[in-house]
This record gives C-alpha cells, sequence and structure tokens, in this order.
C-alpha cells in the first residue's frame, strides 16, 4: 500500500508539470500507437535496502521548450485588440444587429490598421467562408492564407480565391487600411474589382455600390458623372446616363433660368459656363471670408431626412470627422453633413436658396453682357433675393452685386488677355543685327561732306497742325446722329420712357425741338398712358419691335443699347438721352 502510494503520487506530480495527452481510442486487434519521448517520463524500478521491498526512481528527462513563433504571437496581439475592448460578437447569430455591426466595425478597424503592414509568404491554401469576414473569425491558417493572398495583391498579382477573403481586402480599403489616402484607396478598389471579377462577379452585387460610396464619403474632385465616364463605369450607374452638371443643375432650380435668355441661345453656351464657374469659386471665397457657406444658404438641409450610412454591408468604421457640405450625384441624389451626420435627399434646396441663385445668374448675365458689349442689355433686382436673405447678407457685409461684377470683370479681363512669349535667342539675334546694322549707318565726324542739311526757309510741320474746330467734331457727334435716325415714334417712345423714370423731367425745348410736333401737349399727355406698352399699341407697333429698333439704331450710332428689356433707359445713358431728347445734343 505505501509503494503503491509512493507510485500515485508521483504521477500526480507528473500530470501537474504537464496535461496528459488526449487518450486514443483503439480498435480490437489494432497495433498499440507509437509513444514519443517528449510525452513520458522514464521511470525504472529499483531494490530496496529492505528485502522484499522496492521503489519507483524517476529520472530527469530534458524537456525541449517549443520553438518560437512570431508569425503567431503577432496573430495573438492582434486577437487581444478583441479582447481588451470586450468584443465578444464575432461569433453571434445576432451579426444583423445594428450596434453589433458598429462594434464589429470599430474592433475591425482597429485590428486591420494593426496589421496593416503585415507580409506573409505561406504554402497552404486554407479556405474561409463567413458572411461577415474578419481578422477574428479567422483561425491561424486561414490568417495565414489570407495575408500571404493580400501580399500577391498588393504586387499587383490578383488571383481567385475564396470570396470571403476577396470582400475582406474590399473591407480593408473603405476602411483607408494600407493605403496613404482616399484618392489611392478608389483606384486599388476599382483595380481589384475589375480583376477579381473576372473569378467571381459575386462581387458587382456590392462594389459599384461602395465605390458610389468612396466618392461621397472621402469627397473625390469633380462630378460624379465624369468620375464616371473617366473609369468606363456608365453601365453600372444608368441614373446619370444624361445627368445635368452643376450649371445645369443650379439653372433648373433658380428663379431666373439663365438657359432661357437671349443671350445665352446667340452662341454664347460656352463664354456663359465658364464665367459663372470662375463666379461661384469667388463667391465661395466671399462668403468663406466672412464666415458663412455659399452651399449651406443654396442647400440649406431640412428636417426629418434619412440618415444615409456609408458602404451598406461592410464592416465600415467612421474614423474620420467629416465636414459640413452637400454633394450632388444629380438632381435626383444629394447628400448632406451636417454636424458629422450624414443624410440624404432628393429636394435640392430652399426657397431662398432658388432666389439667391437666381439672382446670381441674372446679375452675371447682366455684367457680361456689358463686357462683351452686347446689343441688349439687361438688369438684376436685389429684390430677387427676398428680404431675409438680403438682410443676412448686409449684416455679414457682402455687396452682392458688387461681388459679381467684380467676378465677371476678372473672369472677363484673364479670358481675353494676350499672352506674349519671348524668344531669348531671337532676341539676342535681332539685338546684334542691329548693332551691326547701326556701324554701317554711323558716319564718321571728321567727315562734314556727308553732314545733312536742311534749308533755312524750311516751313516747320509742327506749326500746320492745328485743333479740330467745335464744327467740326459736332459733324461727327454720335449722339446728333442717332437723334436724327429715329423716327418720330422713336422718339416719343424715349420721351416716354425717360418721363416714367423721372416724372420731373420735360425737355427744355419742347415747343421748338421736342419729340413731336404736339410740343408741351405730348408731355401733358404722358401721364395718361400706363405702361409703354399702352403707348406701343396706340402708335400701331409691338413694344418688342419698338425696343429692338431703338436698340439697333443705338449700337450702329454710339455703338451699345439704350434699353434694358423692361424699357428702361440705362443709367449710364440716361443725361446723353435726355440731351438727345430735348434738341441739346445737337
Amino acid at each position: 500500500m505505501e509503494n503503491g502510494q509512493d507510485a500515485f503520487d508521483i504521477f500526480e506530480e507528473i500530470f501537474a508539470q504537464e496535461p496528459p495527452a488526449r487518450p486514443r481510442q483503439e480498435g480490437r486487434g489494432s497495433a498499440p500507437a507509437p509513444l514519443s519521448e517528449e510525452e513520458f517520463y522514464e521511470i525504472e524500478y529499483d531494490s530496496s535496502p529492505f528485502p522484499g521491498a522496492g521503489r519507483f526512481v524517476m529520472r530527469p528527462s530534458r524537456i525541449q521548450a517549443p520553438q518560437k513563433d512570431e508569425i503567431r504571437e503577432r496573430f495573438d496581439r492582434m486577437r487581444d485588440i478583441a479582447r481588451e475592448n470586450r468584443c465578444l460578437y464575432f461569433n453571434s447569430s445576432r451579426f444583423y444587429d445594428k450596434r453589433i455591426q458598429q462594434e464589429n466595425a470599430r474592433i475591425f478597424y482597429l485590428q486591420g490598421r494593426f496589421m496593416a503592414d503585415f507580409e506573409d509568404d505561406y504554402e497552404k491554401n486554407q479556405p474561409y467562408s463567413a458572411y461577415f469576414p474578419s481578422y477574428q473569425t479567422m483561425g491561424y491558417e486561414q490568417l495565414r492564407t489570407y495575408f500571404t493572398w493580400r501580399t500577391q495583391v498588393r504586387q499587383g498579382n490578383i488571383e481567385g480565391t475564396s470570396l470571403s477573403y476577396a470582400f475582406m481586402y474590399l473591407y480593408e480599403l473603405v476602411n483607408l487600411i494600407g493605403v496613404e489616402n482616399a484618392e489611392e484607396g478608389l483606384d486599388q478598389m476599382l483595380q481589384f474589382w475589375d480583376a477579381y471579377r473576372q473569378f467571381d462577379r459575386s462581387i458587382d452585387k456590392y462594389v459599384p455600390g461602395w465605390v458610389r460610396d468612396y466618392w461621397i464619403y472621402y469627397g473625390a474632385d469633380g462630378s460624379f458623372q465624369e468620375f464616371a465616364e473617366k473609369n468606363r463605369l456608365e453601365e453600372w450607374y444608368p441614373g446619370l446616363s444624361d445627368p445635368e452638371d452643376g450649371f445645369d443643375l443650379l439653372c433648373s432650380i433658380s428663379k431666373y433660368d439663365l438657359r432661357g435668355s437671349v443671350f445665352y441661345g446667340d452662341g454664347n453656351q460656352d463664354l456663359v459656363r465658364d464665367c459663372f464657374d470662375s463666379t461661384m469659386e469667388r463667391l465661395e471665397q466671399v462668403f468663406g471670408c466672412r464666415g458663412m457657406n455659399l452651399e449651406e444658404l443654396v442647400f440649406q438641409p431640412v428636417k426629418n431626412m434619412p440618415e444615409w450610412l456609408p458602404f451598406k454591408g461592410a464592416l465600415f468604421y467612421p474614423c474620420l470627422t467629416q465636414e459640413n457640405r452637400s454633394v450632388m450625384l444629380s438632381d435626383k441624389e444629394v447628400y448632406f453633413c451636417w454636424g458629422d451626420r450624414w443624410t440624404f435627399q432628393t429636394t435640392l434646396t430652399t426657397e431662398s436658396g432658388k432666389r439667391l441663385i437666381g439672382y446670381v445668374m441674372k446679375q452675371m448675365e447682366s455684367a457680361l453682357r456689358r463686357a462683351v458689349k452686347y446689343r441688349h442689355k439687361l438688369s438684376a433686382s436685389p429684390k430677387m433675393l427676398g428680404t431675409m436673405t438680403a438682410q443676412e447678407l448686409e449684416l455679414a457685409g457682402i455687396d452682392l452685386e458688387e461681388t459679381v461684377e467684380g467676378a465677371v470683370r476678372e473672369f472677363y479681363r484673364e479670358r481675353n488677355k494676350t499672352v506674349v512669349r519671348v524668344d531669348a535667342e531671337a532676341l539676342d539675334r535681332i539685338r546684334q543685327e542691329a548693332l551691326m546694322t547701326q556701324e554701317k549707318l554711323t558716319v564718321p565726324e571728321e567727315d562734314p561732306a556727308v553732314m545733312p542739311s536742311l534749308p533755312l526757309d524750311a516751313p516747320d510741320s509742327a506749326s500746320e497742325q492745328r485743333p479740330a474746330s467745335r464744327e467740326e467734331k459736332a459733324l461727327s457727334d454720335p449722339w446728333r446722329d442717332l437723334g436724327n435716325a429715329l423716327s418720330d415714334v422713336e422718339r416719343r417712345a424715349l420721351a416716354l420712357a425717360l418721363y416714367r423714370q423721372k416724372e420731373e423731367w420735360e425737355p427744355a425745348s419742347a415747343g421748338e425741338e421736342g419729340p413731336s410736333a404736339d410740343g408741351k401737349d405730348f408731355f401733358g399727355k404722358l401721364a395718361a398712358y400706363g405702361n409703354m406698352k399702352q403707348f406701343a399699341d396706340e402708335c400701331g407697333v409691338m413694344l418688342e419691335v419698338l425696343m429692338e429698333g431703338i436698340n439697333e439704331k443705338a449700337m450702329d450710332y454710339v455703338g451699345d443699347s439704350l434699353l434694358d428689356e423692361e424699357f428702361i433707359i440705362y443709367d449710364d445713358y440716361t443725361q446723353q438721352a435726355e440731351e438727345m431728347i430735348s434738341g441739346q445734343g445737337r
């Protein structure tokens, strides 16, 4: 009994040092499995000093430490991230729960950043399948298989593999894992999509939406339509087959659609569009300096808009703080970010935004017409802005009219400036040739025979020049010529326009050289006309034809139009028109 008790204690000590191997079940008649020396201690039975007694003697045996596996240790440190964050949901069947998905996405992002630069070269290929693939749900061989495959993908060698591995790589890209910036990440996603769909087209169900979300969320340059056309993706976004660009989009919601104007349709489409882009850039700068956001005024988000979550179906963690902005994909897709929260809306703008864009467009066209000396002028009333918007701009110190005017002047000057390129070699060659010519033409001082001389009685040509007389200038006075070219009805119409603009005005010599034979009687009847159309109807002429005739004659003689579309004489020419109608300009 004593010896048996000693033997039991020995084996207890053995098992306390190392857990026993799992027993292997053997069938009847099967040969015993070979034993490994590292799994057992060597025990011998020695004689006892007492006759008839014996004892077990345990001889010491060296146990070799397992070989260090640095890759396994790195995987363990990666898994520690989940344990430290107490993540318990990766193996849960409730993966569809929004809160669980957000937590899993956060752990995935942290682990992905930890393994971002890891490379591997594993010989085996262990398959893997999961609804939401992640590092945490992979075994050792699956992790090594994935990182070996990912190493080849980053080197441009994209081969087919388990679909879950492919989605793992896409998850990394949407989280900017393994790329320097969003632009590189989007390029990598497009390249991978184009190559991997040759092995499995299942990714076509998700990648087009993620590409669109990538462009929206990370703020790519240009328009989405330009991006789609550049990368030949039009078939994946049929709603953009014939989309409206920024100019057309704003025209469609503006209170003043510039595309319907005569000036725009008279071959000035490219000029107007380029000017509009330049003007909007200038306005954004001015508004930004005053602490205002132009997009927020035009596309002011409203309440109760549905929330938009990018990269639906992916483990995406929104780690970046987003700026307040709006992103327009088309007139039917507008995304807003406000307070780091994204919303989606199909309504483009508020009433105040429509008024603001309408005024900007009309004022820009008015300034552009003057810059190109167009035959018809246009004016924009500040009343288009509305009271609240006008007050808001005034408090911010923004003179919208002057800002738009300045933007148009700067654009037109830059568009038409003459660029002079000097060829330095050609200039030096011309200089050398000029010096040689000068040397040939130089007359030596010691040779008086060739010195030029003038007769003493030669007339002074400068003395023959004299200024033109007043009578000669009057013969070429364009306003006098315009007055003579106007018909009686046209002169009466201009007089009525002046009277309506300045009710106290009356020609100084109406009885002698006024607009009609009626003299002052005509001006006594002006108040009876309710508007210019009534006058034109009484004279038997269409108002548009009357205005067009006056402006065409003004363009011929003074180089500009006199009347805007509302039959109002431009302020710049009011004084000249008064003198012309009164006869003082003759």
